[in-house]
């Protein structure tokens, strides 16, 4: 009795890796992300991250019930992103001019790239969805709170004052940054970054330290 003949594998997708659960995890949201930041939530489709990943459908929904699911994980990562980047920009320095310098220059810095996840925070197409909009939020709001803090610790402004403040100047960062690129400025980088910060900085460094002297 002779064997049977060997069948080659199926064209289209690659043949699947055995990989522990973990990096089976990684991978998808590797592979999902290209597919969200080239497509966007509604026009990408669950059997094309499979595709991509060289997985079936069943394996992709033993990690992530659905594509919301999917994105919300990819989402939650970008805005810890972003927030981790604005606590390291006010670490970086004692000065406060700029502390606030590095945080303008890190909005202009996210919006500016293209290799997301980061992509997924500031250009989302899924902004109604509530849980989506509760991990955009976070962004401004743990942002804030971090600003808020080093405001009120140099200020003595109270704790609801100094927030406002903080508040303001992550929407200044935020919204200027997108506008910069949206409207694809002839401004370089720098020069924009440098006159947003001049003027935050103009705003904020109004309100004298304790200590200063009058």
């Amino acid at each position: 009795m002779t064997n049977a003949p060997t069948l080659p594998p199926a064209a289209g997708r690659p043949r699947s890796v055995r990989l522990p659960r973990s990096a089976r995890k990684a991978q998808l949201l590797k592979v999902a992300l290209q597919v969200f930041v080239e497509q966007g939530y509604h026009a990408a489709s669950m059997d094309e991250i499979a595709d991509r990943a060289g997985v079936s459908k069943p394996v992709l929904y033993q990690h992530f019930p659905g594509k919301l699911d999917l994105y919300l994980a990819l989402i939650s990562t970008a805005c810890d992103t972003v927030i981790d980047g604005v606590r390291q920009a006010l670490a970086s320095t004692q000065d406060n001019r700029q502390r606030v310098r590095a945080t303008i220059e890190l909005w202009f810095d996210y919006v500016a790239r293209h290799d997301a996840p980061i992509r997924l925070v500031f250009e989302s197409d899924l902004t109604n969805d509530p849980e989506v909009r509760d991990q955009l939020d976070r962004v401004t709001t743990e942002s804030a709170s971090a600003i808020a803090d080093v405001i009120g610790e140099d200020t003595g402004l109270p704790t609801e004052a100094a927030h406002l403040l903080a508040v303001a100047l992550v929407a200044m960062g935020q919204v200027s940054a997108r506008r910069w690129l949206d409207s694809a400025s002839t401004l370089s980088r720098e020069d924009a970054t440098r006159m947003l910060a001049t003027l935050a900085w103009r705003g904020i460094g109004g309100f004298p330290k304790p200590d200063a002297p009058l």
